[in-house]
């Protein structure tokens, strides 16, 4: 890869640029932490090369809000939850709004 790719991947929210230190002093929080909210399948880390958890910054917004839950006395299980169901419910509300934009598209109302 080329320094130029590099530079094309810096807006990448997927791209898992930062390491598990870096992530953790990021969100004010402990590597155990990340560890945590692995287990319990909220996000998942690439791996690097050499085996070292890589997270993307789509993934540490989500990591951010699951701290913010546990920080408020959520157990760290059931934050991983209420994250996990709060994006499924954007997701499903993202799409409805694209087939009710489709729909509208299609059928458009008269006015007279």
């Amino acid at each position: 890869m080329t320094a130029d790719d590099s530079f094309g991947r810096l807006d990448d929210d997927d791209y898992p640029a930062y390491t598990m230190g870096r992530a953790a002093e990021m969100l004010g929080t402990t590597q155990s932490f990340l560890r945590a909210i692995g287990e319990a399948r909220l996000i998942t880390p690439l791996r690097s090369a050499g085996g070292h958890r890589r997270y993307s910054r789509y993934q540490l917004r989500i990591a951010a809000r699951a701290r913010e839950l546990v920080d408020q006395g959520t157990p760290i299980e059931a934050a991983c939850r209420i994250v996990i169901l709060e994006d499924q419910l954007e997701e499903a509300q993202r799409i409805n709004a694209k087939y009710r934009h489709a729909a509208e598209s299609e059928n458009p109302t008269t006015e007279g």
